[in-house]
């Protein structure tokens, strides 16, 4: 074996390492060597891949701005605009490359079908394009609300939650008969039901109305990159721990049942209709941002990663047990659309979970190690992002540790880094001091460190 393909398998096992009940860490990857050195640089600004630089754009999500309302309201307007507009600017002097955007179907596309509001989306991108800043966009077709790091709710439309009334089957379902709004199932992909519209036809017909409207934003490069959400929380997962439903981590979460559509179910099928889910969608993507770069959010369901059954993951649509690699179908699907990888949990360790959550069998790292091979190993591009709110050293320096793993033969690396969220706290003395700090280091600087 070639030493590349050796220092692949190598870090396979420790990704599963820890998985005491397997016989064998089998199945993380299924890669023959050396897969070349895909350029994972190219991102927000172009950046010469053999450059340590990264793009470092910072999530400006609705949920998480600087009122209760969000950065654009039910009413289309920009919220405390003044405000946003000089905390921008210090990120921009900070050396932020720019920021991601929810566009929420509950807002855009409120109260009747294909009839779209996007003019307080207007006004921000233009404030963003003004301080020179890049955008990154994400499709969010799931409500917002009752999740960690929810502070505002935006339902799904209007139109769609009367439909939900007469026909509930437009909803995942679990076996406690408890329906979740948080996105419709994948059981209506190709169902009519949506006033004579599939769910993916309302999809496309979004994505389509929004490239149309920010046309110039696509042409003058202000626009990057388009995430296209895919499940609860704009994640490609089912909404298996719901917190509204009364989960609490680290619970395993529960299987949601497709109701009339499908029935039964057994765990090849449900990860592959998430897989199919992923496909149906991304196609369309594809034809509505084509030329444009578009990306999938995968959540980091690392709790249960050090037992053999994995079972939150499971419940999540990874079929990821010690023996089989359950995220190579989902970075194929990618591969095959041309679209980025961005992760979740890059900041958290496994130290640390053991220490507050011992009963929880987390291991992030192992599971993000994993997750980085199989895209790498599909060759598309890797963006991460934290899952918690991070302004500690050790947090940062993690993140940077993912960043561009040492000593990779092939170089692998990620091409650009997602910090949620912005808000108040973010400026505090001392977490913009260290924030700042990671900035500089992100983009291959050199820092002393930093006076508080």
């Amino acid at each position: 074996m070639a030493n590349g393909g050796a220092w692949q398998a190598e870090r396979r096992v420790r990704a599963h390492d820890m998985c005491a009940p397997c016989a064998a860490p089998t199945g993380m990857g299924k890669g023959n060597g050396s897969s070349g050195t895909p350029n994972h640089m190219r991102r927000l600004c172009g950046a010469n891949p053999s450059s340590p630089f990264l793009p470092l754009p910072w999530r400006l999500a609705e949920q998480a701005c600087l009122s209760q309302l969000g950065v654009v309201n039910g009413n289309g307007e920009v919220v405390d605009a003044d405000e946003l507009v000089g905390q921008l600017r210090v990120l921009k002097a900070a050396g932020v490359d720019g920021v991601m955007v929810d566009c929420s179907w509950g807002n855009v596309e409120a109260h009747r079908p294909q009839e779209y509001n996007w003019t307080g989306y207007r006004r921000l991108f233009q404030m963003i394009r003004e301080l020179k800043l890049k955008l990154q966009v994400v499709m969010s077709f799931h409500e917002c609300g009752g999740n960690v790091g929810d502070d505002i709710s935006i339902p799904l439309p209007h139109w769609v939650i009367e439909i939900g009334r007469n026909n509930p089957d437009i909803y995942f379902t679990d076996r406690a008969g408890r329906l979740n709004t948080e996105c419709l199932s994948w059981g209506i992909d190709k169902e009519r039901v949506l006033q004579g519209r599939t769910a993916v036809e309302v999809y496309f017909d979004f994505m389509r109305s929004f490239r149309v409207e920010f046309d110039e934003y696509f042409e003058d490069g202000i626009i990057s990159e388009i995430e296209i959400g895919l499940g609860a929380c704009g994640e490609l997962r089912y909404p298996s721990y719901p917190a509204k439903h009364g989960w609490k981590y680290p619970g395993i979460g529960e299987f949601q049942e497709i109701m009339s559509y499908y029935g039964l179910f057994f765990l090849s099928w449900y990860s592959q209709t998430l897989v199919n889910h992923a496909d149906r969608v991304l196609m369309l993507a594809r034809l509505a941002f084509e030329g444009s770069n578009i990306a999938v959010k995968v959540s980091g369901v690392h709790w249960w990663y050090k037992t053999a059954s994995h079972a939150a993951e499971l419940t999540a649509g990874f079929y990821n047990p010690c023996n089989r690699d359950g995220y190579a179908p989902i970075a194929a699907v990618l591969k095959k659309y041309g679209a980025a990888l961005n992760f979740t949990c890059v900041e958290l360790r496994t130290m640390d979970q053991h220490e507050v959550y011992p009963e929880a069998f987390a291991d992030p790292e192992g599971l993000v190690w994993q997750v980085l091979n199989a895209a790498w190993d599909a060759g598309i591009q890797v963006a991460n992002e934290n899952a918690l709110p991070c302004y500690d050293r050790d947090g940062f320096n993690k993140i940077l540790e993912n960043a561009r793993p040492l000593n990779d033969p092939d170089g692998q690396h990620l091409f650009g880094f997602t910090y949620l969220r912005l808000s108040k706290v973010l400026f505090e003395r001392p977490n913009f001091f260290e924030s700042e700090r990671f900035v500089k280091r992100m983009h291959g600087e050199a820092v002393l460190d930093l006076q508080v």
